[in-house]
């Protein structure tokens, strides 16, 4: 019997090893994909916050300083030490998502792991030197 196009046979069916409809199912390359797009978006949003509250100083000095007082808490404290994890990973897999593209897509789950070990090195020498900085004050 003939097979028309777009339809598998059953032993088509059972030997594909791939999920149908996605290439990555759960891999480092989809995590990274997601870890970039919320990182990215984090960092827009931060931007946004930074630019309206910087505003404020031209509106009112004094609102502007009560502003800047209730950044320097330990909460916001622990804030800058995740917008500073979220800058350093999107910023690596930025670079690593540059080298895939320009020169060889296989190596992408090594890249992954570099990307993993250089934030967590860069954050390592980061946020302790940070940390101590916020909670003795």
């Amino acid at each position: 019997m003939p097979q028309t196009a777009g339809t598998l046979d059953s032993q088509q069916k059972t030997t594909s090893r791939r999920p149908a409809g996605t290439l990555y199912r759960g891999n480092t390359g989809m995590w990274s994909w997601v870890l970039h797009r919320i990182t990215g978006v984090a960092i827009f949003f931060f931007l946004l916050v930074h630019i309206l509250d910087t505003a404020l100083v031209r509106v009112s000095p004094e609102a502007y300083n009560a502003v800047i007082g209730q950044y320097q808490t330990p909460i916001m404290g622990l804030g800058e030490v995740a917008l500073v994890g979220a800058i350093v990973f999107h910023a690596f897999n930025g670079l690593r998502i540059i080298l895939i593209d320009f020169w060889n897509a296989k190596y992408q789950r090594v890249l992954f792991y570099v990307v993993i070990g250089l934030w967590v090195v860069t954050m390592l020498g980061f946020a302790p030197r940070h940390l101590i900085n916020v909670f003795s004050h």
